[in-house]
């Protein structure tokens, strides 16, 4: 296992789409908490959700870790694999693994670099500053949600194998799908896995970014979900893998 952990961490450092995803994610969250607290006037109870809470890095890391397993066929790298570790529960759980730490290491650079920039911008502009156990518990939970999110990809990234499939329909499930479901059956698309259950695990009030009307479920509770949704995707992109000829 350690040995799998090792090649897939290589594998991680040296990939160019990962180096660029990765930058994309820490510009991004970067960017956003300059526009904000630059455009926006906060009060001190939403100072954190407003300029604090942009760390994008679990949306890529989710993509990142389907493009990571799916790559494997696509680049027939696959075979050669699963000759050096037959054991293809190992293949999959070292990938997971990885990729969740992955996720938890970007987080935290991301949230870390957030937290720097957006005290400069709120020091500079006079504004109030953020709590610190609030801005503490926030870091603490993306950091969590981003491990998380690169397990499931993987899990997801097992169930189809064509790499361009399986990255639309998690982008169309993401943005197009569950937020349609939030809004017409508000009851069944608070138990979505990419939009409802991380937001509500993350703590943030639901009123902040406009789902006050999902009823979103405690954070404890929404993990929970979240992990369940995980190891099903999991259990079931092993059952795939596990009957699937690497070599077709």
């Amino acid at each position: 296992m350690n040995t799998l952990l090792r090649s897939e961490f290589i594998k991680l450092r040296t990939t160019r789409t990962f180096v660029a995803l990765t930058a994309v994610a820490g510009g991004l969250s970067l960017l956003v908490t300059v526009l904000t607290g630059v455009l926006s006037d906060p009060q001190p109870e939403d100072v954190v959700v407003d300029i604090f809470a942009n760390d994008f890095s679990s949306a890529f890391i989710l993509i990142l870790a389907v493009i990571g397993i799916t790559g494997e066929w696509r680049h027939r790298t696959v075979t050669g694999a699963l000759l050096a570790a037959p054991d293809r529960l190992r293949f999959l759980a070292a990938k997971a693994v990885a990729f969740a730490g992955a996720g938890l290491v970007l987080s935290l650079l991301i949230t870390a670099a957030v937290t720097v920039v957006g005290l400069l911008v709120v020091g500079v502009r006079d504004l109030p500053g953020p709590d610190a156990g609030e801005l503490a518990d926030y870091v603490a939970r993306s950091a969590g949600l981003a491990a998380l999110g690169g397990a499931f990809g993987v899990a997801l990234g097992a169930l189809v194998r064509n790499q361009v499939g399986a990255i639309v329909g998690v982008l169309v499930a993401m943005f197009v799908v569950e937020p349609m479901v939030l809004a017409v059956l508000p009851e069944v698309g608070r138990f979505g896995p990419f939009v409802a259950l991380p937001t509500a695990a993350s703590g943030i009030d639901p009123s902040a970014v406009g789902l006050e009307e999902a009823g979103l479920l405690d954070p404890e509770l929404a993990t929970l979900l979240l992990l369940g949704w995980i190891a099903l995707a999991f259990a079931a992109g092993y059952a795939v893998l596990r009957a699937r000829d690497v070599e077709s």
